[in-house]
């Protein structure tokens, strides 16, 4: 089964006056990049958060975006720092009093100076907010993986279609492998029949540098690879686990396979079918790279 590296899920959980939504996104990367924003509060849940989605997921750039709310959480204290209030009152007056200004101090002003007033930290139980977030953050992960999948079902019956057609190209190539260096041998015992003007060659060592030059020009063992490995690819689409790498890497071999048989015929038929079949491992290569 082939993941598409783009998706979208969204996760609602509840218990007891605490809601927590989860929505998670996905894009192409290279290797499982995971960003997670959640209220500082509950800073301590990240890693578990973290965990759980490198265990559904092995690649791409996810963002998981978390709120917590407790409809009935406790009312959170607020403390007034005398010390540093006081302080600053001082340093007002202080400089009011050097500037020959005048010194319009009032609690509200004091109150707004950084410090000053502190906000109690809520306290929360772990063991009673991480179930309802690890249902939320499940509920997405579904979501985002059931369109991963349906986009990677679309992505695979692409590829399967480029591959067939990449198939067709090369056991055309292997058909007409065997002739081109036969009529290679022909045009070069033609040409050096022409060059030489009816002098005598030896016999032996024509029909050896014939050979020579003609076993250059067959591709037969890169055709045996390129086929192998067109069977590898399609294995690998068939299989299990996530295969983005693994195809990206045997396209990578089959481009390198089809450039080794453009060189090497010479031959202006196989040439053609080359130019097609690089075609199509291009734009294979553009629909994998937003594979899983």
């Amino acid at each position: 089964m082939l993941y598409s590296m783009t998706g979208y899920g969204r996760g609602e959980a509840k218990s007891d006056g605490l809601t927590v939504t989860v929505e998670i996104r996905s894009v192409n990367q290279r290797f499982l990049d995971v960003v997670i924003r959640l209220p500082r509060l509950y800073a301590a849940l990240e890693e578990k958060i973290r965990q759980v989605i490198k265990n559904a997921l092995s690649r791409g750039r996810v963002e998981v975006m978390i709120s917590i709310n407790e409809e009935f959480g406790e009312k959170r204290p607020l403390t007034v720092d005398m010390g540093l209030a006081m302080a600053y009152y001082n340093a007002l007056k202080e400089l009011a009093q050097k500037l020959a200004l005048s010194a319009d101090i009032t609690a509200e002003k004091l109150l707004a100076f950084p410090e000053v007033v502190k906000i109690a930290e809520p306290q929360w139980d772990e063991a009673v907010l991480w179930p309802v977030v690890e249902e939320a953050l499940t509920k997405a992960l579904d979501e985002l993986l059931a369109m991963r999948r349906a986009e990677g079902g679309r992505l695979k019956a692409d590829l399967e279609k480029r591959l067939l057609y990449v198939r067709q190209q090369v056991e055309a190539i292997r058909e007409r492998a065997p002739e081109v260096p036969r009529e290679y041998a022909k045009r070069l015992r033609e040409r050096i029949a022409e060059l030489c003007g009816g002098i005598p060659l030896d016999p032996g060592r024509l029909e050896m540098e014939v050979a020579l030059l003609a076993e250059r020009a067959d591709v037969t063992e890169e055709i045996v690879r390129l086929l192998s490995h067109l069977e590898q690819l399609a294995l690998a689409m068939d299989g299990t686990e996530p295969a983005g790498r693994r195809l990206d890497f045997i396209l990578q071999e089959m481009w390198r396979e089809i450039n080794t048989i453009g060189a090497k015929a010479g031959d202006l038929a196989i040439s053609n079918l080359v130019v097609a079949v690089k075609g199509e491992l291009e734009k294979m290569r553009e629909q994998v790279q937003n594979l899983e």
